[in-house]
């Protein structure tokens, strides 16, 4: 009967995320002075203080800005307010912003009334206050004032200040919008794609996706990307969806960066390219982003894209790991258990399987059963390591179904029982599990929990032989042997047992089958054992 499977030596696959279709909508900032000039006439020196501003010059614009703003010069009071709430040219002070900013509102200053709308959204130099932000966004959206119709929308669609109401979020975004601004154009995509206050239409949040992209929004190029690598709304188109992903990514945005480097390193819809999905995935990685570090640390650990190296490797899975990234605190346990280029500790290695097993991770539940199971770095605890082995294993955890089957089996931290054992088995062995096809082909053989059945038995030996399992290629050459569930074969029972080698008496049927064989028969034999060898030594 096949051992109970370490796999603590196995590494996941790099976990992908879904967190990247950008669903935060955009909260529209204005920061150009010049476009909240009024239609008041105003002096040579005004425009002085633009343009200094505008050359980055703020002493200058201050000078200009500050005898105007106190005579009551409303454009001045605002751009005034701007470089205090910014820190352009003086100290950040958010109560003197508010100050300027409310003395030019109360004037019907749009800009103004909207920057102030933004301080009492965010709490800026004021109490935050929904509500009385919603007052100044909507003074300045019936002005026209872009910024501050998209951030109506904003307060509309999710009920902040306001009752929730997805059709008249969508109004002001589409007001906004029409404008030309790529943060309402964004927003509006997402209304659409998300069928929020209008029919679902992946075929409009496309267009509205694309003319943010196009002026070079990130979420808007992230979320385009998107669509066109999952054929919603568009035609599906791999090329598309990577030059999208890359004009994000080249903005410096981390969450494409690791999108791109996903697609480079899975080469699902894409040519597999190590290097290329190292670069992207480091970019990501020193901006912090814990999925990227883990993948990089994954990658060193293999060296794929990059000369192996543990240390490193390990670097990256730990800064993932503090973030309480699952899959690298997973992979972090798995040095510390085996001692790779760490010192060996298996207390580390429990404390870390722990808290991604705690996240529902299943490859850490499964490696916190083993460590019970066998008492490494914990007292052995046949009853603990059943509770993890069910957790991962209800999971799917093929690797954990297995375990549970030799636990049922045997007995071990439970009253045993042959028909949970098959349950057990027959859902790892239906992943594909070798050692629980092997193992359920026994099961079958000899009538434990379940109707014997040579032909099953046969079924379930055939496919763990041919994954390498020396147990079940010695029971497929006797069952040939004999003619048990298949008709006998002595040519392909000279085949398995050869194979097989798994002890001294597979090597004396052989023998014995040899003498039987004519010459050619065993030439032909001899060439089927070269054949399977050559195919899976490859």
């Amino acid at each position: 009967m096949s051992r109970l499977f370490s796999g603590a030596s196995e590494y996941p696959a790099p976990i992908r995320s879904k967190v990247f279709m950008h669903r935060c909508l955009q909260t529209f900032l204005v920061l150009m002075f010049t476009l909240f000039i009024s239609t008041q006439a105003y002096s040579a020196d005004l425009q002085y203080g633009l343009d200094a501003a505008e050359r980055g010059d703020y002493a200058s614009a201050l000078k200009e800005f500050v005898p105007l703003a106190e005579q009551g010069n409303a454009d001045a009071q605002n751009n005034l307010g701007l470089m205090y709430q910014d820190g352009l040219g003086v100290a950040q002070d958010y109560k003197t912003a508010f100050k300027w900013l409310t003395l030019a509102a109360d004037q019907g200053n749009a800009g103004s009334q909207h920057n102030l709308g933004l301080m009492y959204q965010d709490g800026l130099g004021v109490p935050q206050d929904y509500k009385t932000a919603f007052k100044w966004y909507r003074l300045a959206a019936d002005q026209g004032n872009a910024g501050a119709q998209n951030n109506l929308g904003l307060m509309y669609q999710n009920g902040l200040g306001v009752a929730q109401d997805y059709k008249t979020a969508l109004k002001w975004y589409r007001l906004s919008a029409d404008q030309g601004f790529a943060e309402p154009q964004h927003n509006l995509g997402l209304m659409y794609q998300d069928g929020l206050g209008v029919a679902e239409s992946y075929n409009t949040a496309v267009k509205w996706y694309t003319l943010a992209a196009e002026q070079g929004l990130v979420d808007a190029q992230i979320n385009l990307g998107l669509m066109y690598q999952d054929g919603l709304g568009v035609a599906q188109s791999y090329k598309t969806a990577v030059k999208w992903h890359t004009l994000a990514a080249e903005q410096g945005d981390a969450r494409d960066q690791y999108n791109l480097g996903d697609m480079y390193f899975q080469g699902k819809v894409i040519p597999q390219d190590y290097k290329t999905a190292f670069k992207w995935l480091t970019l990501a990685a020193e901006q912090g982003l814990a999925e990227s570090q883990h993948n990089l640390g994954y990658m060193y650990q293999g060296g794929l894209g990059v000369a192996q190296n543990y240390k490193t490797a390990v670097k990256w899975c730990r800064l993932a790991a503090n973030q309480g990234h699952a899959g690298a605190q997973n992979n972090l346990a798995a040095f510390y258990l085996n001692g790779w280029s760490v010192p060996q500790n298996f207390k580390a290695a429990f404390k870390w399987y722990k808290l991604a097993a705690e996240q529902g991770l299943s490859d850490a539940q499964h490696n916190l059963g083993l460590m019970y199971f066998n008492g490494w770095g914990v007292p052995k605890s046949a009853k603990t390591a059943l509770k993890f082995f069910t957790l991962a294993a209800e999971q799917g955890d093929p690797g954990s179904q297995f375990s549970l089957g030799l636990m049922y089996l045997n007995g071990l931290g439970i009253s045993q029982s042959y028909k949970i054992a098959v349950k057990w088995y027959t859902l790892a062995a239906e992943q594909g599990h070798a050692g629980a096809q092997s193992n359920l082909g026994v099961m079958h053989y000899e009538g434990w929990g379940v109707r014997r059945n040579a032909k099953n038995a046969f079924k379930w030996y055939k496919l763990a032989a041919n994954q390498g399992v020396s147990d079940a290629q010695f029971n497929l050459g006797i069952m040939y042997y004999y003619g048990e569930g298949v008709p006998q074969d002595l040519i392909l029972a000279y085949k398995w047992l050869s194979i097989s080698e798994a002890n001294v008496k597979a090597l004396e049927i052989r023998e014995a089958i040899a003498k039987e064989l004519t010459s050619s028969q065993l030439e032909e034999a001899q060439r089927l054992v070269n054949e399977w060898v050559e195919k899976h030594s490859r």
